[in-house]
């Protein structure tokens, strides 16, 4: 890509953003959102977590893998195994590290 590319994307990203996000400021009390788009958006935030995370877990240099050699994955399981056990966050953080440090120093 060239810098004007890069620009013009930059600047049409700020552009969509601030529209939509506008749209509800603009229409203020007026602008009311149906039941089953509230009810819809109450998931975004874990599609948005989940969009984000399971990408990054399960793929590696090579492409997809499920190979012991893929720590992050094994060491989410865990962490996730942890949380929905226990339901603390704390616990799930120093699970998740645990086995991920255990895995690069012996695997």
């Amino acid at each position: 890509m060239t810098s004007t590319q890069i620009w013009l994307a930059i600047f049409g990203m700020t552009f969509v953003t601030a529209f939509t996000r506008a749209m509800f400021l603009i229409g203020g009390e007026r602008t009311v959102l149906p039941a089953r788009v509230q009810k819809m958006l109450r998931y975004a935030p874990a599609a948005a977590l989940a969009a984000v995370i399971v990408p990054d877990v399960l793929t590696t240099p090579e492409g997809l893998s499920f190979a012991p050699s893929n720590h992050e994955l094994y060491a989410t399981l865990a962490g996730l195994g942890w949380f929905l056990w226990r339901r603390t966050m704390l616990g799930t953080i120093v699970t998740g590290m645990t086995v991920f440090t255990l895995m690069r120093v012996f695997l």
